[in-house]
């Protein structure tokens, strides 16, 4: 097996234990992440209620991040249609849907998640992009009808 097909491969299981345990497993990213890595997110830490946005640079700090958005967020469906594999690098291009536990507005969004692994097999770099317009609004409660 390439290196190329075993990180494919790595991903396509942490995604869909993701997917069928509706992020109730951490562990499915804990377990092939290196213990430091450049891990980011499109929203970037935001001060308001994005916080958990920012960029993390440990396990422990990933373990974090996940910990925050399963605390604030149910997802509701996370689906990878496409894996791009090249030298050290994949993308994987889906969608996922999470509704906010505080507003109960849902988040729907394209998504599109880029990896980067070492020899080991290891995640060393990830980034995520969604819309985050669509993120900030379920975080904002409705306004009260007239």
């Amino acid at each position: 097996m390439s290196p190329e097909d075993r990180n494919v491969a790595i991903l396509r299981n942490a995604y869909q234990t993701w997917h069928d345990t509706k992020a109730g497993s951490v562990d499915c990213w804990l377990g092939f992440i290196a213990d430091e890595l450049n891990f980011g997110s499109l929203a970037q830490g935001r001060p308001d209620s994005l916080a958990f946005t920012c960029t993390r640079n440990t396990r422990e700090g990933v373990a974090s991040y996940l910990c925050e958005l399963t605390r604030d967020w149910e997802m509701i469906d996370y689906v990878v249609d496409h894996y791009v594999a090249q030298g050290d690098r994949v993308v994987a291009i889906g969608r996922t849907s999470w509704r906010n536990r505080s507003t109960g507005k849902v988040a729907d969004s394209p998504k599109c998640d880029v990896w980067r692994f070492n020899a080991a097999g290891q995640a060393i770099e990830f980034f995520e992009y969604y819309d985050t317009a669509a993120l900030i609004d379920a975080t904002r409660p409705s306004p009260l009808s007239a």
